[in-house]
């Protein structure tokens, strides 16, 4: 049944059928022609995979992050992190990190964050003399943070299918989000020095106590989140309802950016990509289930025993693999297919599962920005209003950095499971 499944589903990939379709008719080809279960298996196990409590927070996140776009919050964030890091040469750049930085604490999706950043972002690059795939590179390297640094949908995922503390995973993307975003500060600033970019992009900035204030209220939904969150007062669904009720007061009566008759189209937007998700989340639960009653996991992790030495090797393996998978599969996907099958191997290496996490998930994240299939790339392109081809040359340098601070957090496990030890 291993050999059918894997077939069919690189069949109906390589058909071009949207991901939660093929892996649903991959599922049924096996259960219906090499397995000797009913098909009522189907819609039970399809049933079954997305009646999780934590995965609540997925559509709560989704509303809230939707509610911040349009409220008035990108602007802001961005005139903060512009007076923070704004005044020297390369200041836009930087912004960029920053502000996504932030950004990734309130919406949980890369997505979001480059659509909501870079519309603000890419033109100001633009206006500052910034090469436009420069700029969008920057844009779509940055916004993978929003998946790393908590909260993250792909981290509630990982944790639902693997059975691993999401609030754990929620604080050990801590490390690892500043780790990434500090390095590509670095190399935007190296960067826009050596090809004389960005000598003027102090010049708009506001002053730091001005743009505090105004963004006060913005930078304050993260604190909330996190804050309760890790001091224990509300679970990370509960937080992710928290926080789309805090997003909606502050867009309509704090900002004013935002009126009802906005409602309709965010809540729609909304209830869209939830949708997208949970069907993948469903049909992968049921793929899952068949790949577990084959025996495979256990195939793979005795295969692994003997081509690998160690924890060392099986780490770079998966490495390697995920880069591959993240290339050419939706990573809500990829963690709910893999996730299950690698995460027992890593322990039984004895890899930490919570830090094991963050590696498949920064992987994962990576491929959001390399070609043929990075979303960020085409979110970020379609901002910039560019090709996307036109941005393959300016990508080998920021993702080179990510791959570099990759490697330290797959083997310097104290970066991501630090914070833990010490909230």
């Amino acid at each position: 049944m291993n050999a059918a499944l894997v077939a069919a589903l690189l069949v109906f990939f390589s058909l071009s059928i949207p991901v939660a379709v093929a892996i649903g008719l991959a599922a049924i080809v096996g259960v219906a022609f090499f397995s000797p279960l009913p098909l009522l298996v189907v819609p039970q196990k399809i049933f079954t995979s997305i009646d999780s409590f934590p995965l609540l927070a997925v559509p709560f996140f989704i509303l809230a992050g939707n509610l911040m776009t349009h409220g008035g919050v990108s602007r802001r964030l961005v005139d903060f992190a512009k007076s923070l890091v704004g005044g020297v040469q390369g200041g836009l750049a930087s912004t960029c990190v920053v502000t996504c930085m932030i950004f990734a604490a309130i919406s949980g999706s890369s997505v979001a964050t480059t659509f909501a950043i870079g519309a603000i972002l890419v033109p100001a690059m633009a206006r500052h003399k910034y090469p436009l795939p420069m700029a969008a590179t920057i844009q779509a390297t940055s916004a993978e943070l929003g998946v790393i640094i908590p909260p993250s949908v792909p981290m509630i995922i990982f944790g639902v299918s693997t059975e691993t503390s999401v609030t754990k995973l929620f604080i050990a993307g801590i490390g690892p989000g500043v780790l990434i975003a500090g390095a590509l500060i670095v190399m935007t600033q190296v960067w826009c020095r050596l090809k004389g970019i960005g000598k003027e992009d102090g010049d708009d900035a506001l002053p730091i106590v001005k743009s505090t204030i105004d963004a006060f209220w913005a930078l304050m939904l993260p604190v909330i989140i996190l804050g309760g969150i890790y001091g224990g007062i509300f679970t990370p669904t509960e937080a992710a309802a928290v926080s789309a009720v805090y997003a909606l007061v502050v867009g309509l009566f704090v900002y004013r950016e935002m009126s009802f008759s906005d409602l309709p189209r965010i809540f729609r937007a909304s209830a869209v990509a939830t949708g997208a998700i949970m069907l993948i989340i469903a049909t992968a639960g049921l793929f899952s289930f068949l790949v577990s009653l084959s025996g495979l996991p256990n195939v793979i992790g005795s295969w692994a025993e003997a081509t690998f030495g160690g924890a060392v090797g099986f780490l770079l393996f998966v490495n390697v693999l995920l880069l591959l998978v993240g290339m050419f599969v939706e990573t809500s996907a990829a963690i709910l297919v893999l996730a299950p099958i690698l995460t027992p191997i890593a322990i039984g290496f004895g890899v930490d599962p919570v830090h094991f996490g963050i590696i498949v998930i920064v992987n994962l994240a990576l491929g959001m920005v390399t070609p043929p299939l990075g979303v960020n790339l085409f979110a970020a392109a379609a901002v910039a209003r560019i090709p996307v081809q036109s941005m393959f040359r300016s990508l080998i340098v920021p993702v080179l950095v990510v791959f570099g601070a990759l490697l330290l957090i797959t083997f310097v496990p104290a970066i991501s499971l630090w914070p833990a030890a010490h909230l």
